[in-house]
């Protein structure tokens, strides 16, 4: 059995957020660079059907800036047994429909039997990426799962709604992708770390991936970009005997009722 996660390298949450307003692109540089924690989770969830399996293979794939190898060495220091990193100028600014052709290349030539990605990024939160690779695979998937199960031939997962849960399975070959109800990612030990500096990590082109970035061959445009205005202050409604009133009035106003 052998599992591709999908991991990517994002700015720290815990830092401020801001868009180049030239380009369209989140400002990278100045903010420190982590894993985003959702494909930690999927990474966690591949390492426990391994404990539970030897025999599975874990590779950690991501697409990035030449930053990214520090990054994926944790996963490597948390269990994954290779990596790989696309690299190539060809990707600045890449958007979703590149980026997933480009994934979907690398694991076929991976040869995965299971791809296992967070259902959201916390930087560009498109959230398209799973189905999207998906789709240029040809595979089943299971998206925004709470739960899963895996065996040899299926996988089986839970995603949960308005409401109600809904079981859903299919044959492998396959793509999954979990939420954050999935476990809190481990933490790498020392003996992980020290091993994860000689396990496998190949930095691919698009070449070695017969993938064209051309500037010939647009898949989406940016049309416009512009800073989120400054919050305005509410409106304050004093009550002097008619603020049952006055909130109707606002409330029909704003088509709020």
């Amino acid at each position: 059995m052998k599992i591709v996660v999908l991991m990517k390298e994002v700015p720290d949450t815990y830092g401020e957020r801001t868009l180049d307003l030239a380009t369209g692109l989140a400002e990278r540089e100045g903010a420190e660079k982590v894993l985003d924690e959702i494909g930690e989770r999927a990474l966690e969830a591949a390492l426990v059907y391994r404990d539970a399996d030897p025999t599975a293979e874990i590779v950690a794939l991501s697409v990035g800036p030449a930053s990214v190898p520090g990054s994926l060495r944790k996963a490597l220091a948390m269990g994954a047994d290779s990596a790989v990193h696309v690299l190539d100028d060809g990707l600045v600014g890449a958007d979703l429909t590149l980026t997933a052709e480009v994934l979907a290349a690398a694991i076929a030539r991976l040869e995965a039997d299971v791809v296992v990605a967070g259902n959201l990024s916390t930087d560009g939160s498109g959230g398209v990426i799973p189905a999207m690779v998906a789709e240029h695979l040809g595979r089943p998937h299971l998206t925004s799962l709470t739960s899963w199960s895996l065996d040899p031939s299926t996988v089986t997962g839970v995603r949960a709604g308005d409401g109600a849960t809904l079981g859903v399975s299919a044959p492998l070959p396959a793509v999954v992708s979990i939420t954050e109800s999935f476990p809190d990612p481990r933490f790498p030990a020392f003996k992980g770390i020290m091993a994860a500096k000689k396990k496998p990590f190949d930095t691919w082109t698009l070449d070695d991936l017969g993938v064209s970035a051309a500037a010939d061959l647009p898949r989406s445009i940016m049309t416009a970009v512009a800073e989120r205005p400054a919050r305005a202050a509410g409106v304050k409604i004093t009550d002097q005997g008619d603020a049952g009133e006055k909130l109707a009035d606002f409330l029909l106003e704003n088509r709020l009722a």
